[in-house]
């Protein structure tokens, strides 16, 4: 029988250093597995590991796999901070942090978006502690040759961070999937809820990119130091990070491929779980080969 995992069991707590600072860093881990697989979420208001990839988890501990959800600093139960550096870079340092703490030497990394873009510099940082990659909707931190930057959704973002209300939520949301059929009232209910727990988070984002505008810097010239084998997957309809930075990506990866889901936005893992969960895992086993 499919395990049953629910965030509450799974939930844990690790201070992890940074700079001077201490960080109360939260994670939900699955424990048991030989291999592990760390997945790392977007950069939206209110956004937790739970949240991104709670359709993903079951499958891949069902396979054997143990599975960790790290919420960076500045998101969900994590400690804030206001970053004036490379955001995705910090990430990095924090789950070096975390796979110290827990005794991790090799994982494989699961990002979406800014979880993307932080797999990759954490590959980039610590090659020997990365097996496989697998990226969605980001990983350069470039601009699109084709999209005006900043990107639509980014817009929206931004926006909701500077006015946390269900309206901006719903018109975050209207163009983060393809198919809004399946997004609730109760949803964006839970979403704003998650947001107004930390306006701590909110305000800190704010200050960040005030700051320093490029949080997530372009790391397109470095691409070819990643060697780990890459599976890149995108929604043809992504308004947040567009297309054709996933072809950047494949371009870049000497060992990457790319796959494109139609009629899909930024959110991949949750729009085509099943499809997804299932490429993961083929992955996984078998590489790129």
């Amino acid at each position: 029988m499919t395990q049953q995992w629910t965030e509450a069991e799974t939930s844990k707590f690790i201070t992890i250093k940074e700079g001077d600072t201490d960080l109360n860093i939260h994670y939900n881990d699955t424990e048991k597995g030989e291999q592990a697989v760390v997945m790392l979420h977007g950069s939206g208001p209110g956004a937790s590991g739970w949240a991104n990839f709670n359709r993903n988890i079951e499958p891949l501990t069902a396979a054997g796999y143990r599975v960790i959800l790290m919420d960076c600093p500045g998101w969900s139960k994590s400690d804030s901070i206001v970053n004036e550096g490379s955001r995705s870079h910090l990430n990095a340092r924090i789950l070096k942090g975390l796979l110290d703490g827990l005794g991790l030497h090799k994982v494989h990394i699961i990002g979406n978006s800014m979880g993307a873009h932080s797999a990759v510099v954490f590959a980039m940082d610590y090659p020997e502690h990365v097996d496989k990659l697998i990226l969605m909707g980001g990983g350069t931190g470039g601009g699109s040759m084709f999209t005006p930057m900043p990107a639509e959704g980014i817009k929206r973002i931004s926006k909701l961070y500077r006015e946390p209300t269900i309206e901006n939520i719903k018109e975050m949301m209207d163009i983060f999937v393809y198919d809004t059929s399946h997004l609730t009232e109760a949803l964006f209910q839970a979403r704003l809820d998650n947001i107004l727990a930390r306006e701590d988070h909110l305000e800190n984002f704010v200050k960040s990119s005030e700051a320093n505008r490029k949080q997530f810097p372009d790391v397109g010239h470095r691409l070819d130091e990643v060697n780990n084998e890459t599976l890149i997957i995108w929604g043809r309809d992504d308004r947040f990070v567009a297309m054709d930075l996933g072809i950047r990506l494949l371009n870049g990866l000497p060992r990457a491929e790319l796959h494109v889901f139609n009629r899909c936005g930024h959110w991949v893992q949750w729009e085509y779980a099943d499809k997804f969960n299932r490429m993961v895992l083929d992955f996984l086993k078998h590489g790129i080969s």
